[in-house]
């Protein structure tokens, strides 16, 4: 008898973008060293004081462009970043209180923050079903979510997971052709399981008349088995812009967005998604409110086994209090701290990557991992390719000594990306953040060491947001907040910088 080794499939080949300039200056900085030369050059003729009276500010002024953190953020960017949180905490804008004792309008509880001025609305999709819309009204952007229940990779065939893997992919590559799609994201949320989701359902169920010790022993489960169980949820959010103007009327919005929900959902059955549906505007507001008040998860959960509905609607989903500061959030009765992705795994990975941190982890109240993804159209996915192609060329061919090795992976890689893009792949940009939420602010150490490792274990780089706790958290709701559509300047300038 022969027995066959069962090679599981490896993926990867993602590449971060290449800035167009010269080294780590990018476009804006080296359109600033040749103006810069063209202004000395014509300040030497008048005389060599003149040049160097226009050159000394130019070399001051470009040099914290040169300097960058490992994740490619300039001095400049950091400094802004600095300003802007004293600004915010000059202002108090840090704080937030809600209720009918603050001095908000209305006395009730709305989320703060990026989703301050989002507005709730419904739709019925094709079979009826309802489906919450957020509105943001600030961008003028609709968010609808999906729920859904993905197999396990457990006792799988690496077979049936790599055409999991692969309609997903092309589940990805579907949304660069969704009009007026301008984001997604994919965010896990995992939290001990409160105990009292399997009271609810089997508790009720108990025949009077059934025998004691059948009574006893389903009793002693649902004691138990709450103790070792974890509560996860999946939920993947889409946010489109109004195809056909600004001005649409958003009920007509909403109707396009019904006829849309049906093929989505069955895209993410086939690629491995399990039983999924849309989240209605109901839904969406106890997904939020859990996550600023995790001590009230078991009470929206026996609420909801009980009625059937909370009743909760998105302006009481937010916070009573909040107070943000440099490396954490507070929130009600937990206080979050925020990782952003500076460096994807090199190489080759498995489908496992990423298992480590999607498992609920111990010492958590609650943890949320949200992939964001920005398809890019299939035009300028070809351009994107092209450019990156001649690069990795052009960078192996100059090269000089262990340089060329890294070079000639990277001439491999471009290739292949440029191959794959021209027989019908998409391209998408993604990024990572993972949210941990602790009761206490002193668990937050504790918290560091557990992503530390976490990180090491899935080959990620990744840093604290600091100075932006509540916007990144915010992010990795399930609510749509994307953060290239929330930034002062167009997604293009920070590109070029």
């Amino acid at each position: 008898m022969t027995t066959e080794a069962v090679i599981e499939p490896t993926y990867g080949n993602w590449r971060r973008p290449r800035r167009a300039g010269l080294g780590p200056l990018g476009l804006v900085g080296t359109v600033g060293v040749f103006g810069g030369l063209v202004l000395v050059l014509l300040a030497s003729l008048a005389s060599l004081q003149a040049a160097f009276v226009v050159g000394v500010p130019l070399v001051v002024a470009l040099l914290p462009m040169a300097v960058r953190t490992q994740d490619g953020r300039n001095m400049y960017q950091l400094l802004t970043l600095r300003i802007g949180w004293s600004r915010r905490v000059s202002r108090r804008e840090h704080l937030y209180v809600s209720g009918p004792l603050s001095a908000r309008p209305g006395g009730r509880f709305p989320p703060p923050g990026l989703l301050s001025g989002v507005l709730a609305r419904e739709g019925r999709d094709a079979y009826d079903r309802p489906f919450g819309v957020l509105h943001h009204k600030s961008r003028n952007l609709y968010t609808i979510v999906l729920r859904c229940e993905p197999d396990g990779g457990s006792l799988v065939d690496p077979e049936q997971v790599d055409t999991w893997v692969s309609l997903w992919g092309e589940w990805l590559s579907r949304l660069a052709h969704e009009p007026g799609l301008r984001g997604a994201s994919v965010v896990v949320e995992t939290a001990p399981d409160p105990g009292t989701r399997l009271a609810a359902e089997v508790l009720p169920r108990l025949d009077a008349a059934a025998p004691a010790a059948a009574r006893a022993v389903l009793e002693e489960v649902v004691e138990d088995y709450p103790s070792a169980s974890s509560e996860m949820n999946s939920y993947i959010t889409l946010t489109y812009a109004p195809v056909g103007g600004p001005r649409r009327d958003p009920e007509d919005v909403v109707t396009d967005l019904a006829i849309r929900v049906p093929s989505l959902l069955t895209g993410l059955i086939g690629a491995g998604g399990g039983v999924a549906e849309p989240l209605s505007a109901e839904q969406i507001a106890e997904v939020v409110r859990v996550a600023y008040d995790p001590a009230c998860a078991a009470e929206v959960l026996s609420v909801r086994a009980e009625h059937g509905r909370t009743g909760l609607e998105w302006a009481d989903c937010g916070p009573v209090a909040a107070v943000e500061s440099v490396d954490a959030y507070q929130h009600d009765s937990g206080v979050s701290r925020t990782w952003l992705l500076t460096l994807a795994p090199r190489g080759t990975v498995r489908s496992s990557v990423l298992r480590t941190m999607l498992d609920a982890s111990a010492g958590t109240r609650r943890k949320r991992v949200a992939l964001l993804y920005r398809p890019i159209d299939p035009a300028t996915s070809a351009r994107i390719v092209e450019a990156d192609r001649r690069t990795a060329q052009f960078m192996a061919t100059s090269g000089r000594g262990m340089v060329q090795a890294r070079a000639a992976a990277e001439v491999r890689a471009a290739e292949q990306a440029a191959a794959e893009e021209a027989t019908g792949a998409g391209l998408v940009e993604f990024s990572l953040m993972l949210t941990v939420t602790v009761d206490d602010r002193s668990q937050l150490d504790d918290a560091s060491v557990l992503v530390r490792n976490m990180t090491g274990a899935t080959r990620i780089a990744m840093r604290p947001a600091h100075r932006m706790q509540a916007a990144a958290f915010t992010c990795t709701l399930p609510a749509g907040i994307l953060p290239w559509e929330q930034t002062v300047l167009p997604h293009e300038l920070q590109e070029a910088m």
